[in-house]
């Protein structure tokens, strides 16, 4: 009984593994959130040198955006760069209200104003796992590959050996992908 329990097991995750690869292999466009020490665009550099994706500027063209951090931070910037640019209003005319205001027994319009307090957490390198590179779909928000790649230094060779070496395991698990494709 044990023996066919396990066999199922082993069957439900290569399924399983399956699927992420199919994932990883419908993303033909990305875009690359700001990195630590630059990393983003030594990585573009990478991606669109070796061909691998194409890089957009418009997370709104982007099937999957490459992040060096998740969670509630990296779902508020997201949503940010998503969200729907807000609807311009109609400038008013002149009406009876605008020539009142200009009698001199008018008061000023009172304009309401909000005061923002800038999210720190979001703005915050704090907590941010240094090395490890997501690619995120999305449309789902499902982290569909990662990849542990620390880094060696902040300077530009050793920045530019680091987006090489994410791409080339990018290309390998591509490269396994088709073969789960088919």
């Amino acid at each position: 009984m044990m023996v066919p329990m396990k066999r199922l097991l082993l069957i439900l995750c290569l399924s399983f593994a399956g699927l992420s690869a199919a994932e990883l292999s419908a993303v033909h466009t990305v875009y690359l959130l700001p990195m630590g020490s630059s990393l983003d665009q030594y990585l573009a550099n990478r991606l669109t040198s070796q061909h691998v994706f194409l890089v957009v500027t418009d997370p709104k063209l982007a099937d999957a955006v490459f992040t060096d951090r998740i969670g509630t931070a990296f779902e508020e910037k997201l949503a940010d760069l998503l969200a729907a640019p807000p609807a311009t209003q109609p400038t008013p005319t002149k009406s009876a209200s605008t020539e009142a205001a200009s009698s001199p027994s008018a008061r000023p319009p009172i304009i309401e104003t909000v005061n923002k307090v800038s999210n720190p957490a979001a703005n915050s390198s704090f907590g941010r796992g240094k090395g490890t590179i997501f690619l995120v779909d999305r449309k789902s928000k499902e982290v569909i590959w990662s990849v542990y790649e620390p880094p060696k230094g902040s300077a530009g060779p050793q920045l530019d050996k680091g987006a090489l070496d994410i791409v080339s395991h990018l290309k390998r698990d591509l490269k396994g992908s088709e073969g789960a494709r088919q």
